[in-house]
């Protein structure tokens, strides 16, 4: 090897080496000096935290804008399991209990078992102790001082009282029951006041686990406003978890519970947000990032009108206490329940849609025990849960079914001799008729005049066309409803297993016998005639807003379902005979006889296993329609008892005052029901029964 090459070899050597020790030096001072303070974060073992922000749930508004649930900013109280000792909570718990009873706080208890001894089972809460005792792994028949033995044995409460042992369980059967863990705090109460969470903060030296919150709380403008729509938001349980977690919920979130809350939970509900917090040793916070800000829950606009809902709602109520008051026993003192529904003829929106026995959003789950246990069920929304049988609102049906079976017309007459004989049985009338036709019939009530229509339509027809009409069908409404019953031979064979007679078709042809329509069927059903057969689908929803209502994310369109095969004079017939029985002499004179528009309707009293019902339909203007309504009274006696409800819509819609009915308007012969009512022993029906003698 020569030296030259020698050399080269040395400068090669000694080019790496530098090279190697600059990159050495150059990263020394990026870590010591440049970067210096990162890596010392490093060091010392700073993180970064991800947290949700909560989405704010969207409103619910009416269709003129007016609010009927918003969010407002409370306080909770929640128990936080990292920081509740496990051996000494049931005593925090007793002395936060202590405290909240002092400050006149309540919080969730949902033990279905009495609070004092000696316990039992709250009323109308079998359901819920049924959850119990498979929760406590104990047999069906177990009471409640059974239960309540377990629940001691579980959570450890041999040292308390009795009283103190019923109200610590509840809240412990309550934690497990929402998944109380490390991550999942539990709400003990909602919504307290500044002074109690004062009051709290004050007591933390005792009250280990204990905090106070501030979050979105539900607020209701007026809680009396259609409770049944709106519905309630809750807390997710455990059995609803594992569903729930599929769609991204946490188990510390709230979702809609039942009504519209529940409907369009998915529109209400928003999307949530995260925030990074970066945090070094000792907890101490670098800085706060929302890396990705929440979208909140766009609005539901319903299509209620606020003022007309609440007449309705007052209007039923009225004539219920009404009936209560004035009317003699077994003829409609008895009323103490009912539903009414508005519909908008032409779009199919629910206006106005009332139930009574009602209650308030505002106390809801203060009164929720009491509500449960009230024999009347105000917790049932009965224009869409309740299924009546329609009595002679359901006449119409059997007029089109005998027209389109070309049975028949305008002009064709039918003798009615007050009794009406089928095989060995005698189906009776309210009143004699003589020979009478479809418009007479329809505004006198005449049972004859359909009893013989529907029998030689025949059962196909009859019950084809109430189908068509809506009845027992769905309505298309986005809420839970029920769908009904048609009275036809498979249901019949179903319900008795037994075939069927001519007198059965009698009786259905005068919305007799195993006909079960909700009073929002009826609402449809009456609004289709009121289109000449057009049925429209029903939805409670005019549109969805985002939060700030100002852009439409949604708009309802109407929608045809149903173009009833019927011809239009038989329509105009049928709507003719409607209008006469709200005109001097028919069975709705006395309150629509002098009424500024004509209005349509019918009445009916259709026989249940105690008193009868009352059942009334109607709508207005009769040749440009554009509100439907229906009425059911339970125990309401008699079918013109609904009309001055259906009235108060009408006022309230047209901007009408209340007028007195005119003292002539029944005029010298109101058959039907504004007629004489049978007297004790007499053979005849009132008015839409189908009463038979051997």
């Amino acid at each position: 090897m020569n030296l030259r090459s020698l050399r080269w070899r040395r400068w090669i050597v000694a080019a790496v080496a530098l090279t190697v020790v600059g990159i050495y030096v150059a990263r020394l001072m990026s870590i010591q000096i440049i970067n210096a303070e990162e890596y010392k974060k490093i060091l010392d073992g700073s993180y970064i935290s991800t947290q949700v922000v909560k989405a704010t749930r969207g409103e619910i508004v009416d269709r003129t804008g007016k609010p009927l649930t918003v969010n407002r900013m409370g306080y909770d109280v929640i128990l936080d399991k990292a920081w509740l000792p496990a051996a000494s909570q049931n005593e925090v718990l007793q002395r936060l209990m202590q405290l909240c009873e002092e400050l006149g706080e309540e919080w969730t208890d949902n033990l279905p078992i009495s609070k004092e001894p000696p316990f039992g089972v709250l009323s109308g809460r079998e359901e819920a102790m049924d959850k119990l005792r498979s929760f406590l792994g104990i047999q069906s028949y177990a009471t409640a001082e059974d239960a309540m033995y377990q629940l001691v044995q579980r959570y450890k409460l041999e040292e308390f009282e009795p009283a103190d042992q019923r109200k610590i369980a509840g809240v412990r059967y309550e934690m497990e029951q929402r998944g109380f863990a490390f991550n999942v705090p539990y709400t003990f109460a909602t919504d307290v006041s500044i002074d109690s969470v004062v009051r709290i903060k004050e007591r933390s030296y005792q009250l280990a686990g204990v905090d106070v919150v501030e979050n979105a709380i539900r607020r209701y403008e007026n809680g009396i406003i259609a409770p049944h729509i709106i519905g309630t938001v809750g807390p997710i349980y455990r059995e609803e978890y594992p569903e729930l977690k599929e769609k991204g919920y946490a188990m510390d979130d709230i979702v809609g519970k039942e009504g519209a809350e529940k409907a369009f939970e998915s529109v209400l509900r928003g999307v949530n947000g995260k925030r990074e917090i970066h945090l070094e040793s000792g907890n101490v916070v670098i800085k706060d990032v929302e890396s990705q800000p929440p979208v909140p829950g766009d609005t539901v606009v319903l299509s209620l009108d606020t003022d007309l809902q609440l007449t309705l709602q007052k209007a039923l109520e009225d004539q219920i206490k009404y009936l209560q008051e004035n009317e003699p026993e077994g003829k409609g003192k008895e009323a103490d329940a009912g539903a009414a529904v508005v519909l908008d003829v032409k779009t199919g929106e629910i206006l106005a849609m009332a139930t009574y026995p009602s209650y308030d959003l505002a106390t809801y789950r203060q009164d929720f025990s009491a509500l449960l246990a009230d024999p009347r069920r105000p917790l049932v929304n009965r224009a869409l849960q309740g299924e009546y049988a329609p009595g002679s609102t359901y006449k119409p049906s059997t007029a089109l079914a005998g027209w389109s079976a070309g049975i028949i017309d305008k002009s064709q007459l039918i003798n009615c001799q007050q009794a009406y004989g089928v095989g060995s049985h005698v189906f009776t009338c309210l009143s004699y008729h003589g020979p009478i036709n479809l418009v007479r019939a329809l505004s006198r009530s005449c049972n004859i005049y359909f009893y013989d229509t529907g029998r030689r339509a025949g059962i196909e027809v009859v019950d084809s066309m109430a189908s068509q009409l809506g009845l027992g069908e769905p309505t298309g409404i986005e809420l839970p409803e029920k769908t009904g019953v048609r009275s036809n031979p498979a249901t019949k064979l179903q319900k008795q297993g037994e075939q069927w007679y001519e007198g059965d078709l009698v009786q259905s042809s005068i919305g007799q016998l195993y006909n079960q329509f909700t009073p929002l069927q009826l609402a449809n059903y009456t609004a289709t005639i009121a289109n000449r057969g057009k049925r429209m689908k029903v939805t409670i929803v005019h549109e969805i807003r985002d939060y700030s209502l100002q852009q439409v994310v949604e708009s309802t369109q109407p929608q045809v379902v149903q173009v009833v095969d019927a011809p239009p004079e038989a329509f105009e017939a049928i709507i003719e005979g409607m209008v006469a029985a709200s005109r001097p002499g028919g069975t709705a004179s006395a309150t629509f006889g002098w009424y500024p528009v004509d209005v349509a309707s019918k009445t009916g009293t259709p026989e249940t296993a105690g008193l009868p019902n009352s059942t009334f339909i109607a709508f207005a203007p009769a040749q440009d329609p554009q509100i439907a309504v229906a009425v059911v009274i339970e125990k309401g006696w008699h079918g013109y008892t609904g009309a001055p409800v259906a009235r108060a819509a009408f006022d309230a819609y047209f901007g009408y005052d209340q007028q007195a009915p005119d003292p002539d308007a029944l005029g010298e012969e109101a058959a039907g029901e504004a007629g004489s009512l049978p007297q004790p022993g007499e053979l005849l029906s009132q008015e839409g029964e189908a009463s038979q003698l051997p």
